[in-house]
């Protein structure tokens, strides 16, 4: 398979995955939750990586760069389960999220090293 025809498959997957968690998280939210917690976007990108580069120092630098991201990215979760008590409603609690995120992310991309 060519590189255009792997790029349509990896969309495709990845699609699925972010459909079939939106359902879900839509019926069960626990189960939806979980689903959220799981490195699943992770674990497809080691697989893929892995299988267009087989370089295992590739696979090293991306688990070292999320083990740092993914704590940095929760605070985009803060404002969504603080909403019933600060009367956020779902988009400007999405913009705050983004917005705390963006600010630790941001921090360690200017200080980090």
């Amino acid at each position: 398979m060519n590189d255009m025809g792997w790029l349509i498959v990896k969309a495709l997957i990845s699609a699925v995955v972010i459909v079939a968690v939106a359902e879900i998280a839509g019926r069960m939210p626990r189960v939806g939750a979980l689903l959220l917690t799981l490195p699943i976007i992770s674990i497809l990108a080691f697989i893929m990586t892995w299988n267009k580069e087989h370089d295992m120092n590739s696979i090293a630098a991306l688990a070292r760069s999320a083990l740092v991201l993914v704590p940095l990215g929760l605070p985009f979760f803060a404002p969504f389960a603080l909403s019933a008590k600060t009367g956020l409603s779902f988009w400007p609690s999405f913009a705050i999220g983004v917005l705390l995120a963006s600010v630790t992310i941001g921090a360690w991309f200017r200080f980090g090293p």
